[in-house]
């Protein structure tokens, strides 16, 4: 039997001690230090964009995004439903108001219903546009466990309608357009803005910590600005504006710098396993693996499994909690963020299939160092469950 097989677990194989420890030794831990402007170099060159600028985490990579996009106290910010709620908790710190569109079967933001919002229930004036008399200043679309959303399609509603528009990149660092108009492309350059997570469960990780990253470079400049409190002179402490405590430290960027020396193995080690449990559940009629979006090259972070909920009717948490008793980690997805207590009053666009997906997904063990025969454990176990669960 296998020992206990985690969901999603960080992977310390490289340098990322030696790296520490030299930041210790060097006395450089806190906000500034050399491993800092190598990280943000290493990405730059990764993702091919200009500039990025390391911050806390994602969530502050995205309120940043948010302030220099101008949003501001009683503009209209066009959220996803189903996803993490760190997603959406910067809209309100810039008390702004989130409305929920609907997600496709990519659980990215669906393009059509995009448009109809904007088409049907806005009006465009003098270059904004407008809902219940509120400018719709900005999207934020998620690139939902590594799946590219149709950025095609996104893209060209928000410069017909002058939307800012920021990429949620927190589980996609890594994934790309194969084809189309963005070709080569990566998850968090393409919008106006790209935040990134180093949570302990993405593909690489600091620790805490994230980073962010615009299409126009010195946007990238004044979001490092803000991030360290706005200060305008080294020797005297001058603000020209509000800034923020969230600049990355230098501990955490040497662990970042080690871990982006691994990341292409990572990802190639993602999508191998994520191969070997499509084998796995090839054929099985209870459960598919979700696949992702064609013409993408995608960093499989997450793995997704569609329970047939018309044949298995035990809940989620029943399913995890017994796969737990067996020593295997899984999880629901997200319960919808529109349904949280700090939203539920808030409108909602045709949400047709994020709540289908809400009580159908079932998360399995992706971690990076997971082996083939912990693979086949997961899924012979999993399978046999349902089977058993099958009315």
């Amino acid at each position: 039997m296998c020992a206990y097989i985690p969901l999603s677990i960080p992977n310390f194989e490289g340098n990322e001690k030696k790296y520490v420890d030299e930041a210790v030794e060097q006395g450089w831990v806190s906000t500034g230090g050399a491993f800092i402007t190598r990280l943000e170099m290493d990405l730059a060159a990764f993702l091919h964009t200009e500039n990025v600028a390391a911050c806390q985490s994602g969530t502050s990579a995205l309120h940043l995004s948010l302030v220099d996009a101008g949003v501001r106290p009683g503009d209209v910010v066009l959220v996803p439903p189903l996803t993490f709620i760190a997603a959406v908790n910067p809209v309100k710190y810039q008390f702004a108001t989130p409305v929920f569109i609907d997600c496709d079967d990519s659980f990215c933001m669906d393009p059509v219903k995009l448009a109809s919002f904007c088409e049907q229930e806005c009006k465009f004036e003098n270059g904004n546009l407008l809902y219940r008399g509120q400018v719709v200043r900005a999207l934020v679309v998620v690139h939902v466990f590594g799946n590219m959303a149709d950025m095609e399609s996104i893209m060209e509603i928000a410069r017909k309608y002058s939307i800012k528009v920021i990429e949620d990149a927190t589980e996609a660092l890594g994934t790309y357009y194969t084809d189309g108009l963005f070709k080569g492309r990566y998850a968090g350059t393409i919008g106006d803005y790209g935040a990134f997570s180093f949570n302990g469960n993405k593909i690489i990780t600091t620790g805490g910590g994230g980073a962010v990253t615009s299409n126009d470079s010195a946007k990238v400049d004044h979001l490092r600005y803000l991030s360290t409190q706005a200060k305008n002179d080294p020797h005297y402490y001058i603000h020209d504006e509000i800034g923020y405590n969230y600049r990355m430290t230098n501990l955490q960027a040497a662990l970042g710098v080690a871990q982006m020396e691994e990341l292409p193995d990572f990802i190639l080690r993602k999508q191998r396993n994520y191969d070997l449990y499509k084998a796995s559940f090839e054929g099985f009629d209870l459960a598919k693996l979700m696949p992702f979006r064609e013409g993408t090259s995608s960093n499989k972070w997450f793995y997704s499994l569609l329970i047939d909920r018309s044949r298995i009717s035990a809940t989620m948490r029943e399913i995890i909690t017994v796969l737990d008793q067996q020593g295997i980690q899984t999880r629901a997805i997200w319960g919808l963020i529109n349904e949280q207590k700090p939203y539920e009053n808030e409108i909602t666009y045709r949400l047709e299939k994020a709540p289908y997906y809400a009580t159908r997904i079932l998360n399995i063990p992706s971690s990076t160092q997971i082996t083939e025969e912990e693979i086949g454990f997961v899924a012979d176990h999993v399978k046999a469950l349902l089977e058993e669960l099958a009315q």
